[in-house]
């Protein structure tokens, strides 16, 4: 049972818990002798139905291998805990009224629980709202810690491993888990919150800056989010890309919360990006101007990205158009019945191919600002076969009056190095790897 209430801190548990959560303790690197440079979780794509982004880590003691979808936005890693699921001797509550669960920005406390002491059954527990933001569901849960367990390399093989040893983290239910990827137990978040992975992997093994990359790959391949200082990017056979080899754009602050829990006054920790304008072919596309900026009181509007959307969204007079566009430009390439959830395809059979992807029209993402910037997105970015061998322009009619005007999707994504720099506030994008005949399965860390 959770009450809205902030009960005093007063033990010493609830101190050592500060002191790790801010990084005063020291993190285990096996086989290092101290911090590790980066940490990486491995990327694949789900081979169902769901084309969620899985990845893997190790948690608790005795270690155990955690599944879990890859999320852009909530406020920390959950995991199922219902029903004896987890097992750990070294969890620990984080108290209610505690620095580390006013700084996970929680009002709720775990009060009167009637079970034997579990990490889903807890008195004076600060509470957190782990949500599903695949089915949009949210609940209750613990925030407590626990050990957590992270490769410093990706290839030729994971290892060795650097350890957290308090890292927080919420629990969440099992009915929480409906609707993700086939033995995923929860979500791993990789928002700008203060306990999402980025900021706490930094401040736990003391990275010289809060900053990840993201690698994402298609169905069958690997890739990664790799955390720390793993610059230059190197991918086999030879290729390293520098940040100067990037391009960057600002990342902008939504002033309301997009979370399914909130409280007033909260921002949103997802990312969202200055789009001003989208270019079919190097024709500007006529947009409403105003859709496309964030509404300063509502929250409404702008251009975020998401990994658990498997494709673009676009408010229906930006689908129109842009999709109107690039029928216009693909006028004397043969049609194809449309396929759900996509309305323009093609006879894939009288698609060209190139390096990279269906010989198509590009889309662009022009970024604001004094140095303008474009996100080119080619066709295997910009296409996806469906049955018949069609391919359709992967973008989704996302109604009138959406909350986000433009939500860029993992499919366009996929084999494109991005790097997320919360210190300087600021995404970094390759556009795709495969113009430099690389891809994120090539992707090397160690």
């Amino acid at each position: 049972m959770y009450i809205m209430a902030r009960l005093p801190a007063g033990t010493p548990l609830a101190a050592l818990l500060l002191l790790c959560l801010l990084s005063s303790c020291r993190a285990a690197s096996s086989g290092s002798g101290g911090n590790p440079r980066a940490v990486v979780l491995p990327v694949s794509k789900d081979a169902g139905a769901t084309q969620q982004y899985v990845t893997s880590f190790r948690q608790r003691t005795p270690l155990v291998p955690v599944k879990a979808v890859l999320d852009l936005s909530g406020a920390t890693l959950w995991v199922d805990c219902d029903s004896g699921r987890y097992a750990s001797t070294t969890y620990r509550r984080v108290p209610c009224g505690s620095k580390p669960c006013r700084l996970s920005r929680s009002a709720a406390c775990a009060t009167s629980c009637p079970g034997a002491p579990s990490p889903s059954c807890l008195n004076d527990t600060c509470g957190g709202f782990p949500s599903n933001t695949v089915t949009h569901v949210s609940t209750g849960g613990n925030v407590i810690t626990d050990v957590l367990s992270l490769p410093t390399t990706s290839r030729p093989a994971p290892g060795p491993l650097a350890t957290a040893p308090a890292f927080l983290f919420t629990c969440g239910a099992t009915f929480l888990t409906e609707g993700l990827a086939a033995g995923a137990s929860g979500m791993a978040s990789l928002s700008r919150a203060r306990f999402a992975l980025p900021s706490q992997l930094a401040a736990t093994f003391r990275f010289p800056a809060r900053r990840f990359a993201l690698c994402l790959p298609p169905a069958g391949a690997a890739g990664a989010a790799v955390f720390g200082d793993a610059r230059p990017y190197a991918f086999q056979p030879g290729l390293v890309i520098s940040n100067a080899s990037l391009v960057y754009t600002p990342l902008l602050v939504n002033p309301v919360s997009t979370a399914g829990v909130s409280a007033e006054g909260d921002k949103s920790d997802e990312y969202f990006v200055g789009v001003t304008g989208i270019k079919v072919n190097g024709r500007a596309v006529p947009v409403n101007a105003t859709l496309l900026a964030i509404d300063r009181k509502s929250g409404a509007g702008g251009t975020k990205l998401s990994v658990t959307e498997p494709y673009t969204v676009l408010e229906r007079s930006i689908y129109r158009a842009v999709t109107g566009a690039f029928a216009a430009e693909t006028a004397m390439i043969p049609r194809a019945p449309a396929v759900a959830p996509f309305t323009l395809c093609y006879d894939g059979g009288k698609v060209g191919s190139t390096r990279v992807g269906p010989a198509v029209p590009t889309v662009e993402l022009v970024m604001g600002g004094d140095d303008a910037a474009s996100w080119v997105v080619f066709g295997a970015n910009s296409m996806v076969a469906v049955r018949g061998g069609a391919l359709c322009l992967g973008v989704v009619d996302g109604g009138e009056a959406p909350r986000t005007s433009v939500v860029i999707g993992g499919h366009m994504m996929e084999d494109n190095l991005l790097e997320f720099d919360l210190e300087a506030s600021r995404l970094g994008f390759s556009s795709s790897l495969l113009f430099r005949q690389t891809n994120c399965n090539n992707f090397r860390l160690g």
